[in-house]
Order: C-alpha cells, then structure tokens, then sequence
C-alpha cells in the first residue's frame, strides 16, 4: 500500500495534517513511499532529531544545536513560498520517526489538528518478550483506523504481520486496517511485535466518518525498532539518560573518521554508505560517553584534534570568525553551484561550509568590508534560492518533482506508418519547351551531364547544361526570354577570375572584348514553342568555371545583382552526375526544389525569412494535425527550421541591432558589418554569432573565446566573409561598454532565438507561458498570450526546468523534463489553437533530455549498474513519447522497470534478465534506424546530387538525423550498461554456437546473406555484421563470427554445426574491430564453452591436412537420392506413411503416437505423398504450366538462377485435379480433421495455395544452393507434404537432447518462444528463451538466457502444410529446414509483453513448464535411443509435439 498524498486523495485532503519537526541538519534521507529507505540513516537513538533521553515531551518544540550555530543553519534570508502542489516541487524530508531506545518506556506526542493529538508510547521488553506499541489518539470525535504495515530487513515493501490485534483487516493485500477503540474521546490501539526481523512499524491514521488522512509532512509515521537497540542495550543502558550527545560532535567525529580514510567520496548511489558511516560516528561516541567520558570532555577532545589536524576545514563555531552565517550559506551555495551542484555527502557539506567561510575571511583580510562583500555576494535571486534550503535543511542537494503515479501503457501509439509510392498524377504538367530542349541534349551527348542550373529571369527561365562527351566540355544554354538577347561570359580559373576564352571556344558571331566576349542566342522552336539556345565547346585550357552576365538591348541582367557562374570541372561538379531515378522518393517535389535553389540563393530580406519561416511551420502543424501516423518525421522537420514569425517579431531584427549601436556607441567596425548583414539577409548564424559576442564580453573580451564559439558551432572565418554582406572585422569594444552590451545582447538573443530557434528551451517556454516585453528598445509592446489550457502547475513545472538546466546531476532534471512531456501529450494529441507553440516546447523539452545525459556520460564511469538502469528508463520513455509507433518501446520500458526492481531485490536473475532487455532494446533502436533510413536516405542522396552536394555528406544524412536525438543518446547508454551486465550474469564476450577449432583467413562482409552462394577458395573466417538466421553457410567457410543474435537452434545455427563450421556470437565491439583491422591475416579460433581463444599465425604453420578439412574440401562431397514415384494416391493418412510415400518428418510424426506419455499429445497428420506434385504437373489442365517450368529449369541449367523466382511464380498457377481434392477431403475428414472446404469455396482455394507454396519451395535460392554444393541431383528430390491441424499455441519449442553448444549428453538444451515456432525457426530478431536440464534432474532447468525477441505469431484455428522432402536428414546432407510449412491463414504478428507473462514473472510456472517440455524431450529421446531434435508447442500448459528428427 503507498502512502502518497496522491493515493489518498479524499473530499477533505486538503484538511491533510503536516507538523514542522526539526531534522538532522546536515544530511537527510531519501523519500521513497511506502519503502524503507527513509528511516535507513536516522539513528535508533533519536526521534525527528530530539536525543536519547531527553525530557521534552512535545517534539515539534525541540530544537537542537547544530555544528554551526542555529542562526547559521536555520535563519531565513527571506521567507519562502511554498511551491504549489500540482505538480509538487517537494524536498525529500524524512517522515516522523519513533525509535526504540533502551529505556523501559518511550513516550512521544504529535499535533494531528487544533484538536486532536496523537501519542505513541513504545515499551521496551525485558529478554525475549515482544515490544508492545500504543497509540492513542485524544479529544478524537471521528471513527479511526490505523492504516500499518512492517518493515523488515532488506526490504523495502510493506510486510503483513501475522501476530495482528483483534479486528485488524487486510486491506487489498497491501496494509492492514486496525479500528481504534474509543473509550469517550480517547481512541487507542495496542499491538505487541514478536517478529526480530521487522525492523520498523510504518502508519497513517485515517478518519472515516471525515475521510481525511493523518499523515507526517504528507508522509508517513515511522517507528523504528531496529536491532541496535538491543545489541547496544549493555553499552547504552549505562549512560546517563538525561545526557544528550550533541548533533555537531556526531558531525565533527563523522568528519574525522572521513578524513582517516582518506577523504572517500560518495556518489548519491552510495547515500546509504555515507549514512552509515554517520552513525558509526555516533556509535564511537555513545561508546565514550557509556565509559564515563563527560560531553564537555568529549567536545574539547574532538575540537583539539580539529583543530590540530593538517587540514583545518572544520571549524566548530566556538572558533569561527566573525563573518555572518547567512553570508557563508549565500557563498557555499554560490561555490556548489559553480561546481554544477554535485552530490555532497554529510563530511563534504562540512568542508565546503568553512572553505566558503575562508573565501570570505580571505576577501576581509584583503581589505574589502562587509558592507562590500555582502554586496558583492549577494545578487539576483540567489537570497530566495539558498533560503529555500534554509527552509528544508537540506544543504548541497538538489530538490526533486514528485512525478504522478500513471500507467506507463497511457503513453502507448499503435500508428503504423505504410510507405507508399509517390503519388503525383495531380502535380503532372506537360512538358515545357525547355524540359524539352534539355531531355534531348542529354540523350545526344550520352547521358553525362556534368553540371545542370536553372536561373529565373523574372517570370522567364535560363538554363545551363554542362556535359564532356569525347573529353570535350560542352556548354548549352536555353531561356524562354524572348527579344534579343546577348551571352557577355568569360572563362576562369579560380573563383571571381574573367579570363578571353580561346578563339576555338568561341561560337560564330562571337565579340571579343577586354577580357571577355560576347554571343548572341539564336533562336529555335519546338512545335509552337520558341525558345533562345547558344552552345559554346571547350577543348583546352584547363578551366573550372565560367562567368557571365547576360544583355537585353541595354539592360543588364545579373544573378540578383551578382555575375552567373557556371562550373566546368569535374571535381566541382562529380556529385551531380548521377541523380538516379528517385524511385523511393517524392521525385517531382524534389526536381521542383532543385529547379528552384538558385532563386532561393539569392538574398532574402529578415522579414522574408521570419515570414516563410512562419508559413512553413503553419502547413507543418496543419499536417501534424491531419496525418498523426508522420507526427514523427514532422517534429523532425520542424526541430530544424525556426518558429518563423510575422512583422512583430521578425521585423524586429534589423531595429534593435540598430538600438544596441546607438545605446552603447559602437556604430563602426565588426557591429556595422554585422548590421548590414542582418538588414540584408538573417539566418541561424545569427543566434550563434550573437552568442559568440557575449561570451566575448564575458571572457573579458578575449578574442580566441569570441572565435571559439563560432567554430564550435560551424562557423569560420571563411563563411563570415562569404556573406552576401561579407563581416570582416572581429569585435572590438571598450570595457565601460561591457555591462549595456551584455544586457542589450542577452534581450537580443531572445528575438534572434524567436525567429531562429523554435526549439530552443527558455524561447519555447517564454512562448507557452506568456511574456510582455517592457523596456526600451528590445520586444517594446510585444506580448504573447500564455497558452489555455495548459495543466495546473505546469508553471512551476518550466521554472524547475529552467534553473535546474545546467545541473551536474542529471536525474531530477529529466524527472521534471519528462514529467512535462508527459503533461503536454493530451494538447499535443488534439488540435490546440496553438498547437505549433506547443510542438516547438515539446521538441525542446526533448532535445534538453539528450544534452543533459549527454552531460551525465563522464559521470557514468564508476556508476552502479542501477544508476545506468535508471537513466536508460528515463531515455527510454522519452524516446517513446516521440515515436509514432512506440509499442515496442514500451514494452523494452516496462521490462527495464522490472530489471530495475529485480536489482534492487537482489534478485540473483537480475542481470540476465536485464541483458534481454538490452538486447531487445538495440533490436528496436536498430528497427528505427533501419526505418528513417528507407525513408529518408533516398530523397537525400536525390536531392543531394540534384544540388551537387558531395556524396559523403549525403550518404550519412540519416545517421546525422539519428545522431542528434534520443536514440543515440539511449544507444550509448546501452553500450556502457553491457560490459557491466555480460559480467555480473557470467556471460563473458561470446556466445559459442558451435565449438570447432579451426584455421583460416579472415574476410569482413556486412550480410552472411550477400555472400551464401560464395565459394571460397581457402579456408574463411567469416566477420560477418549481420546474420539473421536462415542464410547458408558459404563453401569454403570454416568459422562465421558476428554481433549479431541468431537463436543457437536456428536454421544457421544447424547447418554451421552439421557442417563443423566454428559459429559464434562476439559482444565485445572492440575484439570484432581487432579481426576487422586483420581483414586478410590468417588466424587460428579454438573455442572454449564461453570463450574463443585466438591468435594470429605465420602460414607456414596452416596444417594443409586440417585446412582442407575444414575449409573448401568440405563443399564437395556426393550424396545420391533415391527419385521417389506416384503411388497412384493424392493423399494417405498416417498409418498408410511409409519410406516410399513420405520423409523422415512425416514417419517420425507416425511413429510416436500412442507411444509417447499420455501427457504428451501428438497431433493428427495426413499426407500428399511424393510424386502427388509430378503427377498434378502432368495432367491435362497443367499442360501450359509444365511447359513453361521446363523452359526455366533449362534456364537454370545454363546458370540464370533468376529463373527461380519465375518457377515458384509458375508453380502457383497450377489448378487441382479434382480427384486430388476429393481424396484429401476423404483422409481429413476420416482422420478427424476439418475440411477447409467446409467454410466455403475461398478457404480450400486458400489451402490449395499453400500446398503449392509448400511444393515451389524446392526452388528456393537456400535450398537450390545447398543441393548444387552437394552435387545433389535437383530433379531427383521430391516433396511430399504433411497436413496437421494448427495448435493455436502459447509458445513453441525446439529441443536437442544434447546440448548443441558443449556437446554434453548429460543435458538437455531447449529454446522457448511465445505463440508459433516461426519466429524461433525462421529468421525473426531477437532471442528466445533458452535453457538447460540435466537429465537426472529434470525438475531443474536453469535459464540460460531470458527472450529478447519483440515479436510473437498467433493465428486462428487453421491448417498448416509442412514441407517433408525426401532430401531431409540424409549421411552429408542436412536438408531439414531449407523447404518451407505454409499455415493456411496468415499469421498475426503481436508485438510481445515479457512483463505480462507468467513464464516470466511467474517463477513456479516457469519451472513447471520448462521442466514439462525437458521430460518430454528426454523420453523421445529414449524412445529413439538416439539424440533428437524436437519441434512441439504448449497450450494451456499441455504440451504437444509436432516432429522430431535425429539430431545432427
């Protein structure tokens, strides 16, 4: 049961108690509801800080002394406010806190209301009783419960005791409801606790007659009954109970003993350490005082040693100076701060008091008064952020948003986007004469278009083609101008350069002038199009490029007041040469943008800009709006453009650069530069050339910071003179411009960023909640409206956001980021009146969670595993909130959740499990990058050549994208997690499939499928990037290592091992890049059960014996089949199966029924038997098939395997004979089986489909492969096929009675997946469950691995036709698995939900089940007497069987 405020949420909640108690000054325990790890530092001998054996019998009026004054630690600068509840900013103060001291009676009273008052009397026991606990509540008028629960050691949940009083309830399996009795207008309960293990009694009181909850702070009431309080009894017990030792000697001796150990520091994951650490301090003391050391006499040792020590940081205020403590607060805050507010534990809060105390005292000895230094201190708003600690006591620690409890599946998306050709019949247009005149160039001069422009002139168009047939450069121009018109153009070898072109280059009626010449076009028609052409050759010179202007009468016409340059040379120009066709992209919308860049070069004025910045994100909202499932790929677009902005704002650029010159008087050099750039064209440079100014000033004004800024964002020397208005000069300013500049910049930068930088946080914020600029000059008048509708206290949400940003712990910031995202997603999810206002703060909120973890990496080095954990859910959930389709996300999320947990519980699995959820993790990431990829990549490469981009640049324009969001930011979380996890779960850095020792030459490929038809000429090792799981294993290829996952029991997975071929998964990035690096070296593997040995060798030592062995030599041996005839029946049941009518798979299947254990069910088969397919091809209706698949296998013959795609097409086209239907409806039906025909005409034509599926599937490119490497006969092998009712099953299985990996008869190997066998068989992603089980203990499986794969199969009641060839199991030949089983229906794919599944969660059912499938495997194994390999599933715990074969 949790006992937050927000799950007690009554009518009269808002009548929740909360009683002001003093706590431990310097350090204070985490909160966390309903768990234990509050009361873990506060000491047995202390309640809410009153010490042991105090007389004060109202604790709310105690009030300790602490190591640096009261007035130090609890004066209040300036009164705080309390933050509003909604979301609650709170501070994690520990609950009220009874402890059990050795005392016969410890006696306690709270306020609960004016009224109402509540005591709590422990009494200790003698030896062996149990403690006996009273609580009473006076002048109550309502009926009470007691709402409880115990704490036990080493855990965090609440336990039920079972020693209960008289009329106690268990409430929702969570607490226990105990009513108080009521004697007049005293209620009371009593309860005695015999359990030594309950460590604590937590509580609340709840009033039913009001419903109104009694709580401490919003918390709960905590007694403590730790076990110190007996062991220490005899210690203890001597001390005079009216003595109490002072909080600051438990300081100074917790400093002290830090200090002899060498000043350890602590990280907030080892919170619990430095606590503990605290109290032995305590304990050292109490130890002293028990022996008859006087605290006086205490406190002069402990001061001595202080102040005799090497290091002097503890001062004990008896010595301290005379400095103000409200100014040292101010000073420690302002140093904690700076240092980015790191965690501090306990001993370092001490330290980092008295160094602020000497920075003072330093600035004091230099002469500066106090006056002075308070004035120079204290600034801003810093009084009101350290009087917010004041106020809580909680120094040096960073205050936390309570995040709302929510389902995690509420922020699920399902939309599923369907990648569609390019529609654009309604952008079709005829072709213009221009389109014309360039389409027929290109085909003249062969293709090879170098360089290709188009310029508008007005309304009209210019357009030049570059070609080189022949190695002659050859330039066209047309334009649709009409009148005459003249080509004034030079050549040139460098940029700006106007150099005579040669005489041969000049067309007739050519002008030679100074240094240039000029042509006149002609003219030409098409049709009744006119049009104006000059075609200039070049064929020497060495030339890059050729300028020109052009002449209309005596009007000039220039490129927006710039010459025209066209480029000639290759290098130039190589990336344009090859646009392709487009296909996979918006081709027309692409062509259009390329037509229309060079207009788009010319310059735009800041008004323009800010107005098609505006317009562009209106039409991106709209479609947001419209087209939910592209909301992703949106957020991605608009996360790059600025917000835009009409007049108002956008306007405002060139008039306030304006004010910032006149204000503060620098009207020349770098400013004036600057300005009319910006009069001219503004741009995104613009922010950062902003902000590159003010770090100037505030360095100092050093000019290497002022360049620094600008490099770092991209921005050179070079791009600031490449400016239409070119900036020249570097900043120069004087120093009493220095104050009017930062402040008339830092307001700039808010304009710049308005237009610029939709994205940007404190921008983004400014405009959803509302500002008014009031002042003179910046933003005068503008005002934006805070948005409606936005959740309450989402303002307070945006201010932690924003004076958190910067922190050095990371985590609070990304619980409040986070927090808001999830706040924002209902408005997002409709059609807000401001929904781009919206988007633009939710895209920012996004982009501050991946800068702050990237922010948090160097931290991460010697973090506990849970810290990392921690973070990935975070980073997790908010990639989530930003994908479309995120029910794989979500489901990655909940499990890491329950990793976390099974952390934290010590769960011995935790690390294992955790690695699936890694693993599933990176599939999902890998998913997505697979996704953008086809999506985007085209259309960039496209345009990219389209514009002459350099094809580098536009062949990672994807993996840009992805650097730059939260998944890369998750991915590298993930690679840090993985070391730390392979180790604890014991997994090392390999995953050997199969173990065969081996020597040969390295050779690095991206897919084993690319190169499975291959045959090496020497043994290979193959480094192969991806391998999904039903690819071949090449000729020649002795070993096949990879990152990649395929199941041990997958179709490669076999094959590797019957061919003796060395398989294994590596973990470990940096062991795949060291045989990546030696691509082409000859290295020897010998593997071991979770390791590979490996060295590089010298040739001479390659045994030729053993390489021929196990490299090429084992591609060429012969295996014979037997061709199987026609029986003269389409279909037998199973007791007809014999050798001569089906394979091994469908005899196998015979042979176990009614053999097996009665619980283990073997579904009911029947048969096409062999030749069924040779015997349908030949009959009269299929005489056109069998023609046309004898002119294909002929091609096959002369080598064009694209034949076999055309075969299987063909073999579909067969019609069923009618006696074929007749007799398999005969042995279905006599065999209990349902007749598809049954549900209509479509469902047997369905069935018949797969049948012929079944039958094309001999032609697969695997499977035709495997055949040829054999030396196989193809026409000999047959294909019978077997007929079996789907079991709609909860999981499938695959069994080897020996275990494949270590070659161990002794145990059982097993995998395990949920719904049907093909994504364990077939090459889904991911992996299966995996386990082992010795055989004389098949009540033991032990998990070896837990699944990872994202997606399960399920289909309805249905028939499955399994391929059963006669090819199957043969001496050399493994041919099980390379034909395909078709269901009739067509599988469903399910997204999986590991935390929802009890074979997970559910340890005894997971035992059970694994157990069951272990027997079953064991006694077919001894039914065989032979090892096997055994495919079944499981449904409602039953299992059932579907084939077995031998075991290879």
């Amino acid at each position: 049961m949790r006992a937050s405020g927000n799950r007690f949420r009554g009518k009269n909640m808002s009548n929740t108690v909360g009683h002001t108690l003093p706590q431990q000054a310097l350090y204070q325990p985490s909160i966390k509801e309903n768990q234990s790890k509050a009361h873990q530092g506060v000491s047995a001998n202390f309640l809410c800080g009153v010490p042991l054996g105090s007389k004060v019998e109202n604790a709310v009026s105690y009030s300790s002394r602490p190591l640096l004054s009261t007035r130090f630690l609890g004066k209040k600068l300036i009164k705080g406010i309390p933050p509003k509840q909604n979301p609650s900013i709170v501070t994690m103060t520990p609950r009220a806190v009874l402890a059990a001291d050795p005392a016969s009676e410890l006696r306690r009273k709270f306020k609960l209301d004016t009224n109402s008052e509540l005591e709590i009397v422990v009494h200790i026991p003698t030896s062996g009783a149990p403690v006996q606990i009273e609580f009473q509540v006076t002048n109550s008028s309502g009926y009470l419960v007691l709402h409880w629960g115990a704490i036990h050691n080493r855990r965090n949940d609440w336990s039920l005791p079972s020693h209960r009083p008289d009329g106690t309830k268990v409430y929702k399996n969570r607490a226990l409801r105990t009513p108080f009795k009521k004697f007049g207008s005293t209620s009371s309960v009593k309860m005695e606790i015999d359990d030594p293990e309950i460590q604590a009694v937590e509580f609340l009181i709840f009033d039913e007659s009001e419903n109104k909850w009694f709580k401490h702070n919003g918390q709960n009431f905590h007694v403590q009954l730790l076990k110190q309080a007996y062991q220490n009894q005899n210690v203890l017990a001597s001390v005079n109970p009216n003595v109490s030792l002072p909080e600051e000697l438990v300081q100074i001796q917790a400093y002290l003993r830090w200090e002899r150990k060498g000043r350890q520091s602590y990280t907030p994951d080892q919170e619990k350490a430095s606590k503990e650490e605290y109290e032995a301090a305590r304990t050292e003391l109490l130890e002293e005082l028990s022996r008859g050391t006087s605290v006086e006499e205490l406190r002069s040792k402990l001061t001595k040693n202080t102040n005799a020590g090497v290091d002097k940081s503890v001062k004990v205020e008896t010595i301290k100076s005379g400095i103000p403590d409200d100014l040292v607060q101010v000073q420690a805050y302002i140093r904690w701060e700076k240092a980015g507010k790191p965690y501090y534990p306990p001993e370092k809060q001490l330290m980092e008091f008295e160094e602020a105390r000497k920075e003072l005292q330093h600035e004091l000895d230099k002469g500066t008064s106090l006056a002075e230094l308070q004035e120079k201190i204290i600034k801003g708003n810093i009084q009101t952020k350290v009087s917010k600690q004041l106020k809580t006591k909680k120094y040096f620690s960073i205050e936390r948003i309570q995040r709302k409890r929510r389902d995690i599946m509420n922020i699920l998306n399902k939309t599923v986007v369907e990648i569609a050709e390019e529609k654009v019949s309604h952008l079709q247009k005829a072709p213009t004469a221009l389109e014309h005149w360039s389409k027929t160039i290109s085909e003249n001069d062969g293709g090879s278009i170098l360089n290709k422009k188009n310029y508008k002139l007005e309304d009209k168009e210019l357009q030049v083609l570059v070609t080189k047939p022949l190695a002659r450069t050859k330039v066209y121009m047309a334009t649709d101008q009409s009148g005459p018109l003249i080509l004034h153009w030079a050549l040139s070898r460098k940029s700006g350069e106007w150099m005579v072109p040669p005489s041969s280059a000049m067309p007739s009626g050519s002008v030679l002038l100074d240094k240039s010449c000029e042509t006149p076009f002609t003219e030409a028609s098409l049709g009744d199009m006119f049009y104006q052409v000059i075609e200039i050759e070049i064929d020497s010179g060495d030339y890059t490029g050729m300028p020109f202007v052009l002449r209309s009468d005596e009007k000039w016409i220039k490129n927006n007041g710039l010459d025209f340059y066209i480029e000639l040379d290759t290098e130039s120009t190589k990336s344009k040469r090859d646009a392709g066709d487009g296909k996979g992209t918006a081709k027309s919308l692409l062509d259009r943008i390329a037509e229309l860049e060079d207009e788009a070069q010319r310059s735009l004025m800041h008004s323009e800009i800010s107005k098609a910045q505006d317009r562009l994100t209106d039409l991106l909202q709209n479609v947001y709006k419209g087209f939910p499932q592209h909301r992703e790929i949106l957020r991605m677009i608009m996360s790059s453009v600025g917000r835009g902005g009409e007049g108002d704002v956008g306007q405002r650029i060139r008039d306030e650069i304006l004010v910032i010159q006149r204000n503060n008087d620098c009207k020349g050099g770098m400013m004036e530069e600057w300005h009319q750039k910006l009069h001219n064209n503004t741009s995104p440079d613009d922010v950062i050339i902003c902000q590159a100014l003010i770090d100037y000033i505030k360095s100092d004004f050093d000019i290497s910071v002022y360049w620094e800024t600008l490099n770092r964002n991209g921005i050179t020397k070079e791009r600031l003179l490449s400016y239409d208005r070119a900036i020249h000069s570097e900043p120069n300013f004087r120093r009493d411009q220095k104050e009017g500049l930062l402040r008339d910049l830092g307001n700039y930068m808010r304009t710049l960023k308005a237009v610029h930088s939709g994205a940007d946080l404190e921008s983004a914020i400014a405009t959803c909640m509302g500002y008014k600029s009031e002042g003179q000059g910046f933003m005068v008048g503008v005002q934006i409206n805070p948005i409606r509708g936005l959740p309450s206290g989402f303002s307070d949400l945006m201010e932690f956001i924003l004076e958190h940003v910067e922190d050095k712990m990371v985590e609070p910031l990304l619980e409040a980021l986070l927090e808001a995202r999830v706040e924002l997603r209902p408005l997002l999810l409709n059609s807000h009146e401001r929904l781009k206002d919206l988007i633009f703060l939710d895209i920012a909120l996004d982009s501050t969670v991946r800068t702050a973890v990237e922010r948090a990496y160097e931290e991460l080095n010697n973090a506990e595993s849970e810290k990392i954990m921690y973070l990935i859910t975070l980073v997790l959930e908010n990639l989530a909130l930003s994908t479309d389709d995120n029910e794989d996300l979500i489901y990655c999320l909940k499990g890491w959740n329950h990793a976390l947990e099974m952390s934290k519980q010590k769960d011995d699995q935790w690390a294992l499990f955790a690695k699936s959820c890694l693993d599933r993790t990176r599939l999902a990431l890998s998913s997505k990058a697979e996704y953008y990829h086809q999506i985007l990549q085209p259309s960039a490469e496209y345009l990219g050549s389209l514009l002459g981009v350099e094809p580098w640049a536009a062949s990672i324009f994807t993996e840009e994208i992805i650097r730059a969001g939260s998944a890369a930011s998750l991915s590298a979380l993930l690679n840090r997690l993985d070391p730390v996890l392979r180790k604890v779960a014991h997994l090392g850095s390999w995953q050997v499939i199969s173990p065969v020792e081996v020597t040969g030459y390295v050779d690095v490929v991206d897919e084993l499928l690319a190169v499975q038809n291959k045959s090496y000429a020497q043994p290979t090792i193959l480094v192969a990037k991806s391998v999904k799981g039903e690819e071949e294993i090449p000729d020649g290829t002795v070993a096949v290592l990879t990152p990649d996952m395929p199941d041990v029991l997958s179709h490669v997975s076999v094959r590797a091992r019957n061919s003796k071929v060395c398989f294994a998964t590596c973990f470990d990035a940096n062991i795949l890049a060291e045989f990546q690096r030696n691509e082409g070296k000859l290295f020897w593997l010998k593997p071991a059960s979770a390791d590979i040995v490996y060295s590089e060798i010298d040739k001479s030592e390659l045994d030729d014996t053993s390489s021929a062995k196990d490299g090429h030599a084992q591609s060429s041996p012969s295996v014979t089949l037997v061709r199987k005839h026609f029986s003269g029946r389409y279909a037998i049941s199973a007791d007809e199966f014999t050798n001569e009518t089906v394979g091994a798979k469908s005899r196998n299947i015979s042979f176990l029924k009614g053999k097996v254990p009665s619980w283990v069910a073997i579904p009911t088969s029947v048969a096409l038997p062999f030749g069924v397919f040779e015997k349908v091809l030949s009959d009269d209706i299929n005489q056109e098939v069998a023609s046309k698949l004898q002119m294909l296998k002929e091609k096959l013959v002369l080598g064009e395997f694209g034949a076999l795609v055309e075969i299987r097409e063909i073999i579909l086209q067969l019609a069923a004979p009618q006696v074929l239907v007749q007799e398999l409806k005969e042995k279905m039906e006599g065999s209990g089986m349902p007749w598809p025909g049954d549900e209509g005409e479509n469902r047997w034509e369905q069935a018949w489909l797969a049948i012929k599926r079944v039958w094309a599937s001999k032609w697969n490119e695997r499977a035709y492969f495997s055949t040829r490497k054999v030396k196989l006969d193809h026409d000999y092998l047959c294909m019978a096929v077997l007929v079996q009712e789907i079991i709609s099953a909860d999981y499938a299985f695959v069994i080897h009675t020996t275990n494949p990996s270590s070659g161990d008869s002794s145990e059982i190997y097993a995998e395990v997946v949920k719904g049907l066998g093909e994504t364990l068989v077939g090459a889904y992603p991911g992996r299966a469950l995996s386990f082992i089980c010795k055989k004389n203990d098949l009540d033991a499986p032990k998990v070896l691995g837990y699944p990872s794969k994202p997606i399960g199969l399920y289909i309805r009641r249905s028939i499955i036709f399994r391929s059963d060839s006669n090819g199957e199991d043969l001496e050399g030949y493994a041919g099980a698995g390379l034909y395909d089983s078709v269901p009739m229906d067509e599988e469903e794919k399910v997204v999986l939900d590991y935390v929802s599944d009890p074979l997970i969660m559910d340890k005894n059912f997971c035992s059970s089940i694994l157990s069951s499938i272990a027997r079953a495997g064991h006694a077919i194994e001894e039914l065989y007497g032979s090892p096997q390999d055994i495919e079944g599933v499981v449904k409602d715990g039953k299992i059932f069987v579907v084939q077995t074969r031998p075991q290879m």
